[in-house]
């Protein structure tokens, strides 16, 4: 059985760790506001790319249906997970979600070409046969993505102009609440048409339509590049955001076993110190009894 100082002890150590869980569920939550609030500011720089997309097309509407080349049915992969631990099944879950669409995709491993960022999320892929070319650190802070983006992007190009990779997919997790997130996919290139036609067909705000001295293909190309940028962007800090959704919900479950072993080891320790008190009093009335018992 054990001793009332080892169950004071094991109470000290649950209420320490409790007390940590807590500050760590705090910045979980800090850190998700941190990262949605990037994604949202985003939205006014992505408005204005694609204003100056739909200036662009309406110049030049016959560039939406011109056919482009054609594709080597080449594929490139960009899997974002985490360097980080106690998220949960997070790593799992978007590498499951992935291997799960690249398989409908029936694309042979040897025409694809594959990216993961985050050391973590390396090994559920390996183990499940993918392949990965290039392995990039997610970055600790919001400072760091971009720099990430840039990355990620000249690795694009490369393949694209080196290994003939014209299709690429973006895989990412991204809240959908503060302690619960999504798998989604998103294909970077080639644009989609349908959104290039819907741009080019859109109505213009004002009277005029402004102009532009610049080449055409030099400017589309630019708009392009900065539609690219805003999509890695997204997902990258959508997925530090999931990241940290799914650390709150680890953090909430260990927060409710911790504080189920305190009520247990309380419940004991009381018990316990019950049973030591009883048995002082009774060792106390035993020797009293047995003083009041002795010849004088």
């Amino acid at each position: 059985m054990e001793t009332l100082e080892e169950l004071d002890s094991k109470i000290d150590t649950a209420r320490d760790l409790r007390s940590v869980v807590k500050t760590m569920k705090a910045l979980a939550a800090l850190s998700i506001r941190h990262f949605q609030d990037a994604v949202d500011a985003l939205t006014d720089y992505h408005r204005a790319v694609e204003l100056g997309l739909q200036i662009a097309l309406r110049h030049a509407p016959e560039s939406v249906s011109a056919p482009g080349r054609a594709e080597s049915g080449r594929l490139g992969l960009i899997i974002i997970g985490s360097d980080q631990g106690m998220c949960g099944q997070f790593n799992e879950d978007i590498a499951a979600f992935s291997l799960q669409e690249i398989r409908k995709l029936d694309v042979p491993a040897s025409d694809r070409a594959a990216l993961a960022v985050g050391l973590r999320i390396v090994l559920p892929l390996e183990q499940a046969g993918q392949q990965l070319d290039e392995v990039f650190s997610v970055p600790a802070s919001l400072s760091g993505v971009m720099p990430l983006v840039r990355e990620v992007l000249l690795q694009v190009d490369e393949w694209h102009r080196e290994l003939g990779v014209d299709r690429f997919l973006i895989f990412h997790s991204r809240p959908t609440s503060k302690a619960r997130y999504l798998p989604s996919m998103r294909q970077l290139l080639p644009v989609d048409r349908r959104w290039l036609e819907a741009l080019a067909e859109r109505a213009w705000g004002a009277r005029g339509l402004p102009m532009f001295s610049v080449d055409w293909n030099t400017l589309f190309s630019s708009l392009i590049r900065q539609h690219l940028l805003v999509s890695v962007y997204r997902s990258v800090v959508e997925s530090l955001a999931a990241e940290n959704a799914s650390r709150m919900a680890s953090m909430q479950a260990a927060e409710r076993n911790i504080d189920e072993r305190l009520q247990d080891l309380c419940k004991r320790y009381h018990q316990q110190r019950q049973s030591s008190i009883t048995a002082e009093l009774l060792d106390i009335v035993g020797g009293f009894e047995a003083l009041s018992g002795m010849p004088h």
